[in-house]
């Protein structure tokens, strides 16, 4: 018996790095190499290399995989390694599938099977036969699509029920009963951009937006990233999902973890973010009704003279009010203090002011098209109880709803791998 499955925007557990070389030197490509992988035993390619319960994974079907993942810099280790795990899961998975009738139909795979290649900014016919250069058939691209699609839906169907929320949880995820909230676990590429730049820092944030590997994504931070953050690989802490700005909230909660945001528009400067983990926690989450910040103008950009004197300034001063002495007797023009909700500031500001706590600073932001650095410093914020517009309860709902799913797969393969007989030939 068939069964039915309708999916939405597919997305394959894995996707491609598909970075072109840049012109600031970001060096990767879809295709990197077209070495074959060979067995780690001397054996036909289609004969059997591991049997999960009854099913036979080939000599082939290992090579083939552990192409596919080595293409995409989604491996750590050795490439075999990855692809005997990830073929042990699919064939368990698909016998899953098998004992509850559920298929997927040739469009919906067909489907996915595009996702993944509009992923590497690519038309299917064009991903395949890049992928078919390199030496990885078109059916371990099917094999893999189908794998995770009908995973998905088997997941859905099985657990979406005792997944979904109820009220009092998405209360508290959303801080309203005050007993909880969510975080959010981010990474940031941060990178100025002024007139004569612009084209080329969207290129590169556009290739960036492409990753999937987390290594990649650090990498690159550490690279062309302009925040502070740089120094770690981009890598923030935990952040209450609410002290973001709104925008960038609902962007991150439709992503999965590992997932990386398309670039995002800032006055003088492109960002992009990579989604590393989502929680829920005890304790108070609490949202702002204005948010009381000063900014304090220094000419020459981000050049060393300026950034020095930024550092300077910062280890001059304790408080907000300590500006007004450092801005005396100049143009009232350079030192703003200002007291606004939220949703007001602009968002290059409200990225910085999320990372601090009061009386600290940030000297990431430029105007005056690269011109000019922006001391930010956070003076403190004002809060108010969260209100629970229905869009909101709707979007922190679909994030608990995925967390939940996320965790109770990874529950199920793992009792199932468990359960199954694993033979090494």
């Amino acid at each position: 018996m068939q069964q039915n499955v309708k999916t939405s925007r597919p997305r394959p557990t894995l996707f491609p790095t598909t970075l072109r070389r840049a012109a600031l030197g970001l060096c990767a490509a879809l295709i990197c190499s077209t070495a074959p992988i060979a067995p780690a035993v001397a054996q036909g390619l289609f004969s059997p290399a591991i049997t999960v319960n009854e099913d036979v994974i080939t000599y082939y079907e290992l090579e083939q995989r552990a192409l596919f993942l080595s293409l995409f810099g989604t491996v750590k280790g050795d490439p075999l390694d990855a692809a005997r795990d990830d073929l042990i899961d699919d064939k368990l998975k698909m016998a899953a599938l098998k004992e509850v009738g559920l298929t997927l139909s040739e469009e919906e795979v067909t489907e996915g099977m595009r996702e993944l290649a509009g992923r590497a900014n690519l038309e299917l016919d064009e991903f395949l036969a890049r992928l078919k250069e390199a030496g990885v058939a078109p059916e371990t691209v099917r094999d893999f699509s189908t794998a995770g699609l009908g995973w998905r839906e088997y997941i859905r169907g099985r657990y979406l029920s005792v997944a979904r929320p109820t009220d009092e949880e998405i209360d508290r995820a959303m801080g309203t009963a005050g007993a909880g909230g969510v975080q959010v676990l981010l990474s940031e590429i941060v990178m100025p951009v002024d007139q004569q730049t612009a084209a080329q820092v969207q290129d590169l944030a556009t290739q960036i937006s492409a990753l999937q590997s987390s290594d990649a994504f650090a990498a690159s931070a550490a690279q062309f990233s302009a925040a502070e953050s740089r120094v770690d690989g981009g890598r923030l802490p935990w952040l209450p999902l609410s002290n973001l700005p709104g925008p960038l909230q609902e962007v991150i909660l439709d992503m999965e973890p590992g997932e990386i945001t398309q670039p995002i528009p800032m006055q003088g400067a492109i960002a992009v973010f990579q989604m590393r983990g989502l929680r829920e926690v005890e304790g108070s989450s609490i949202a702002y009704a204005a948010i009381d910040y000063a900014t304090y103008r220094i000419p020459g950009g981000r050049s060393p003279e300026a950034l020095a004197r930024a550092k300077t300034l910062r280890d001059s001063i304790d408080t907000c009010d300590d500006l007004y002495g450092v801005a005396k007797d100049q143009d009232p023009a350079i030192l703003t203090r200002t007291s606004l909700p939220p949703r007001d500031i602009p968002q290059d500001i409200a990225l910085e002011l999320v990372k601090l706590d009061p009386n600290e600073s940030s000297a990431n932001v430029t105007r005056d098209d690269g011109q000019t650095l922006l001391f930010v410093m956070l003076c403190g914020r004002t809060s108010e109880v969260a209100a629970a517009q229905e869009d909101a309860r709707l979007a922190v709902a679909n994030a608990l709803v995925q967390q939940r799913l996320n965790d109770l797969a990874e529950s199920r393969i793992e009792q199932m791998r468990s359960n199954a007989r694993i033979v090494e030939k």
